[in-house]
C-alpha cells in the first residue's frame, strides 16, 4: 500500500489559498528560464560564499548547499499556532535546564528518571548550582517541526546548543527577492531580515552581573575548517560584532579579554559555536586548542555570559525529548500546543521488544545523534541494513529511540523533470533572553531525492525560502 502524503500546495486538484499566487508563476516559467534562474541562484550562492562542508565526504569540501526556488508558504493563522507552541516549548526547556542544575524538582517528583538526566553525557557537573543571567541556558532554540496534514504539526526534535542553518534562512530570502521581485510585490510576505538585530538584542540582554556598560558581544568559532564557518562569519558581520577564535581571547583577573590592535578589550557575552568539551581546557578536555583557559571560572563568577550555556545539551537528548510535554505541564501549568511524535525508548524492555520486532516500519535514531547520522529509516532500508542495525540496538539499547515513519508533507520542488512533490521539515529559530521571540519563518529543508524522508543538509538535502503571509 502506497502511503498518502499531505501536499501543502494542492488539495482535491486545486491550489490551497496560500499557494494560489504561485500557480501562474510556475506556469509562466518555461524550462529554459527555470534552468537560467537556478544557475543564477547557484552563482549568487557561490559568489557570496554560502557553502556547507560535509565531514568525511570526498570532492569539494566547500560544496554549495542545494537551493530550491519553489518557496514554502504558511498562512498567518498557521504560523501563529506554531509560534505560540515554539515559544511555549522554549520556555519549558529552559525551566527544565535551570531545574536540573539546581534542585531537580522534576526528577524528585518522579516525572523524569534520574539516570536520563544525571548520567547523560551532555550533563555538565561544572555548572551544577549555577543559574545563568535571566535563568536562560538555551538562548537560540531550533525546533524541528514536521507537518502531516492541514492542522497536524509535530515536533521532531529540539536543538538547544548551537542550532545551525539560520544563515540559509536569511540568504534564501535575499536571493529570492533579488531574482523574483514581482513575486514579493504580489504577495504580502512577512520579513525575516530582523533576525540579526533580534539576536544581538537577545545576547546583550543576558550580559553578566559584572557588566556595567554596553555589553561587548563576540562570536566564538572553531575556525574556517568548521562546516558552519560561513554562518559564523555571516552573523558576526550582520550583527556588527567580532568573530573570534579561542586564541583571540584570554582570561585575566575576573574577566575575559579580546586581543585587538588597540590593546585588550573586555568581552561580556560570548555566542559560542564550539561544543562544551572544547570551551575551556582547564575544565573540560585538556587537549582542546579551540577554547579559552580559565573561561569557566570567569563564567561561574559572573564575569562573562556564554550563549548557549554549557550543559544545555541535556535538553537536546532524544530520550529527554519524550518528556517535553510533561515539562510544559510541570513548569508552565499549560497544555502543550505542539505535540511530540510518538516515541519508543529502547532502554525500556517492552519498548525494545516492540522496536526490534518492527524495525522495518520505524525510524530509529541515536539519542545523541544529529545531522541524519546514526539513524535507520526502516521502510527505506534493506534486510541486511536492518539486521545490522538491530545488532547495534541490542548492544546498547539505551542509546536509541524509535519513532513511526511519519507521512511528512510535501511541497512542490523544481527537479530535472519539471515540478514534483518532495518531503520537507521546518526549523524556526526561537531567541530567548529578556524576551522570547522569533521572526516569522524559518529554514525549510527539503529531501531532494524522490521518496526520501531525510532532509538534513549533511545527507544531501536542500533548502527553500519559507514564507509567512500577512493577514
Amino acid at each position: 500500500m502506497v502511503p498518502t502524503y499531505f501536499n501543502e500546495m494542492y488539495h482535491d486538484g486545486s491550489a490551497r489559498p496560500p499557494y494560489r499566487h504561485l500557480e501562474n508563476w510556475t506556469a509562466d516559467m518555461p524550462a529554459e528560464l527555470r534552468s537560467l534562474k537556478q544557475a543564477e541562484a547557484e552563482a549568487l550562492f557561490r559568489r557570496i560564499g554560502i557553502t556547507f562542508a560535509v565531514y568525511g565526504e570526498g570532492g569539494d569540501p566547500d560544496r554549495l548547499i542545494p537551493f530550491d526556488m519553489f518557496p514554502r508558504v504558511f498562512t498567518n493563522a498557521e504560523w501563529t499556532k506554531m509560534e505560540r507552541g515554539i515559544k511555549q516549548r522554549a520556555r519549558a526547556l529552559n525551566a527544565f535546564l535551570v531545574d536540573i542544575y539546581g534542585r531537580g524538582e522534576i526528577v524528585r517528583s518522579g516525572r523524569i528518571p534520574a539516570r536520563l538526566v544525571y548520567q547523560n553525557e551532555a550533563y555538565e557537573k561544572a555548572v551544577a548550582g549555577f543559574v545563568p543571567p535571566r535563568g536562560v541556558y538555551s538562548h537560540i532554540v531550533g525546533i524541528d517541526i514536521v507537518r502531516t496534514g492541514p492542522e497536524d504539526f509535530f515536533v521532531l526534535e529540539d536543538n538547544c546548543r548551537t542550532p545551525s542553518g539560520v544563515s540559509y534562512m536569511l540568504e534564501n530570502r535575499e536571493i529570492m527577492m533579488r531574482m523574483f521581485p514581482a513575486l514579493f510585490r504580489e504577495n504580502r510576505i512577512q520579513p525575516v531580515d530582523r533576525y540579526p538585530e533580534l539576536l544581538r538584542r537577545t545576547l546583550a540582554s543576558v550580559a553578566p552581573a559584572k557588566c556595567n556598560s554596553e555589553p561587548t558581544v563576540v562570536i566564538l568559532t572553531p575556525g574556517h575548517f568548521n562546516s558552519a564557518y560561513y554562518e559564523h562569519s555571516f552573523l558576526a558581520d550582520l550583527m556588527g560584532v567580532e568573530l573570534v577564535e579561542g586564541q583571540d581571547l584570554f582570561v585575566e583577573g575576573e574577566f575575559v579579554w579580546m586581543r585587538t590592535t588597540e590593546g585588550p578589550k573586555k568581552v561580556d557575552v560570548i555566542y559560542r559555536r564550539i561544543d562544551d568539551a572544547y570551551i575551556d581546557p582547564l575544565c573540560f578536555r585538556p587537549d582542546s586548542m579551540l577554547g579559552v583557559p580559565g573561561l569557566m571560572d570567569v563564567y561561574r563568577s559572573g564575569g562573562v555570559s556564554i550563549c548557549s550555556a554549557p550543559g544545555a545539551g541535556v535538553a537536546d537528548d532524544k530520550a529527554i525529548y519524550t518528556f517535553v510535554p510533561e515539562m510544559i505541564r510541570f513548569y508552565l501549568g499549560e497544555t502543550p500546543i505542539l505535540q511530540n511524535v510518538p516515541t519508543w525508548q529502547c532502554g525500556k524492555s517492552d519498548d525494545l521488544k516492540y522496536v526490534l520486532d518492527h524495525l522495518g516500519e520505524l525510524v530509529v535514531k541515536e539519542v545523541h545523534g544529529s545531522g541524519g547520522y546514526g539513524m535507520l529509516v526502516g521502510p527505506k532500508s534493506s534486510k541486511d541494513q536492518i539486521a545490522s542495525f538491530a545488532e547495534r540496538v541490542r548492544a546498547d539499547p539505551g542509546n536509541y529511540i524509535a519513532q513511526p515513519t511519519l507521512a511528512l508533507s510535501t511541497v512542490p520542488t523544481f527537479v530535472n523533470e519539471g515540478i514534483a512533490p518532495r518531503h520537507v521539515d521546518l526549523r524556526p529559530y526561537c531567541l530567548v533572553g529578556e524576551r522570547v521571540e522569533l521572526v516569522p519563518g524559518g529554514l525549510t529543508r527539503v529531501a531532494l531525492t524522490e521518496g526520501s524522508l531525510v532532509v538534513n543538509s549533511s545527507q544531501g538535502g536542500g533548502v527553500k525560502d519559507t514564507w509567512v503571509l500577512a493577514e
